[in-house]
């Protein structure tokens, strides 16, 4: 039973905490991402009053391959969860609900009779299942896969890494085809460990993201499945975003909330922008860059490299998103502080960058896994170009920041050419999102303004709100729009002929890091 890890989880962190007196109520979104889990707590009007945080282990065994220890995924959560009611006096009987948002795409495969992991969780960013990805498009399928799932066939997605762990965990594809194995993404871990093993299920955001999951029908693909070699009884069952996931077990929280809302962190992060009619864009500036436009209820396939996902499902009724994603972007800045050692903290690259007034031609693409969209090309490695002898630390910063604003208008300018729309603004979020170079930059190179959010990360304000919405603690999406705000708007100020010259520089370091 998932008990098993629950209680060692618990008796390592502590029982039940005391109850608050108050009435007044608030929302416990739990964001569980790359390097990071966090409990917060947030208020009728949106604000966050509280939060926890734990680091995560990254642990890379081969060269491009990332995992990751579920139990400690899953034990840094739970205390998160305590630590944020002990330290702002709000215990769990004045938690109306739960939300979860979570990294996409990392799995979990697990025992159902014990409930124990039988591999670590093999992460989004791993590499080591692109010759599977390469035998299916070898195969013929690649066409199938994108037309049922919206995706473009990469080891990016989750089904091909529960396929490696089937075939390369001893006895895992006996006990998977005897129904003895579950599987999930980590919001389904978490859901299932929660709740004590009472609920395994998953919601369309992060169902939409396995290469598994069939986004117009709304459930798994059984040909996928059998193609992949997935038995479809590990997977969880698919619900919409807002609605019922089971209650927080009350080893955990003794109200033992409703888990209501449930999101993968882009699609969260989306809905905590208010990104709720077609045509509206959000980029979240992460440890990769992460850009959904809503393009409304019909999906749109993209000729020009981007990916169809589920966007928004707090309803009946689906929106769909055009995604991009970039593989590399805050890891870029960590890159630079603790491999290359050229800043003490990523805060300072701001004025570094801005020390200098312009890179002299330098141009660092960091493909350091491949590159995401629009190029889709798992073999491509970093390149540093354009280096003269006036390079120096500042700026090769400077290009390293500018690195992520161009790799997104590349995303942006293929979803204005596959929605029709022409994009007005864009919705920022994300830790780098706070460096105020790289949103200048952004404006100036868009030639559009940028729209900074009030709170940096909205993935745990999405999954709040759904979470809010599900269980009347608002209204309805007109009272969400009312309470989100925005910190920071940046106006772009850059001469046309300078913004050419440098996409052209930019789109030439592209195309040697693609030799």
């Amino acid at each position: 039973m998932a008990s098993t890890i629950l209680d060692s989880v618990m008796g390592s962190i502590g029982g039940s905490v005391p109850l608050g007196k108050s009435s007044q109520g608030y929302v416990m979104a739990l964001d569980a991402g790359t390097t990071s889990v966090r409990a917060v707590l947030f208020d009728e009007y949106g604000c966050r009053v509280a939060q926890a945080q734990r680091s995560l282990t990254m642990l890379y065994p081969h060269p491009g391959w990332v995992e990751q220890d579920p139990v400690e995924i899953l034990s840094r959560q739970i205390a998160c969860m305590i630590e944020v009611q002990f330290k702002s006096g709000i215990h769990s009987d004045r938690i109306k609900s739960v939300g979860i948002t979570n990294q996409r795409e990392t799995v979990v495969v697990w025992d159902r009779r014990t409930g124990q992991p039988i591999y670590n969780a093999i992460v989004w960013q791993c590499r080591r299942t692109a010759p599977l990805v390469e035998e299916l498009v070898e195969r013929g399928y690649a066409d199938l896969i994108r037309e049922r799932t919206g995706l473009v066939p990469d080891a990016y997605f989750s089904a091909t890494k529960i396929r490696w762990i089937l075939d390369n965990v001893e006895g895992a594809r006996e006990m998977a085809d005897a129904g003895a194995l579950m599987c999930g993404t980590i919001d389904t871990w978490l859901i299932y460990n929660l709740t004590h093993g009472l609920v395994h299920a998953t919601d369309y955001t992060n169902a939409s993201r396995t290469m598994l999951f069939d986004i117009k029908k709304l459930d798994w693909d059984d040909e996928l499945c059998n193609i992949v070699g997935v038995p479809r009884s590990m997977l969880p069952e698919c619900r919409p975003s807002a609605g019922g996931f089971g209650r927080v077990s009350s080893d955990i929280m003794t109200q033992h909330p409703p888990i209501a809302g449930v999101a993968g962190d882009q699609q969260a992060s989306l809905f905590g922008h208010c990104c709720f009619e077609p045509g509206n864009v959000k980029n979240t500036y992460g440890t990769g860059c992460f850009m959904l436009m809503n393009v409304g209820t019909e999906p749109i396939f993209s000729q020009n490299g981007l990916v169809t996902t589920v966007g928004i499902a707090d309803g009946t009724e689906v929106d769909y998103a055009l995604e991009g994603s970039v593989f590399q972007a805050g890891s870029t800045i960590q890159w630079i502080r603790d491999e290359l050692g050229l800043v003490e903290t990523a805060a300072e690259t701001s004025d570094i960058a801005r020390s200098v007034p312009n890179t002299d031609g330098c141009y660092l693409v960091p493909a350091f896994t491949g590159l995401g969209a629009p190029w889709w090309n798992s073999d491509a490695r970093g390149v540093v170009c354009g280096i003269t002898r006036a390079t120096n630390r500042a700026r090769l910063v400077r290009a390293a920041c500018e690195s992520l604003a161009y790799q997104s208008y590349d995303v942006l300018k293929a979803m204005e050419a596959d929605s029709g729309h022409s994009i007005p603004s864009l919705s920022a979020d994300g830790g780098a999102a706070r460096n105020e170079f790289i949103m200048q930059f952004q404006a100036d190179l868009l030639d559009i303004e940028v729209v900074r959010a009030e709170l940096s990360e909205t993935t745990a304000l999405g999954a709040a709100y759904l979470a809010g919405l599900a269980t009347g603690f608002w209204a309805d999406r007109e009272e969400l729009q009312t309470i989100t705000a925005h910190s920071a708007i940046y106006v772009p100020g850059m001469e046309q002929t300078t913004r050419e010259q440098l996409l052209a520089g930019w789109h030439e370091a592209v195309r040697r890091t693609l030799m």
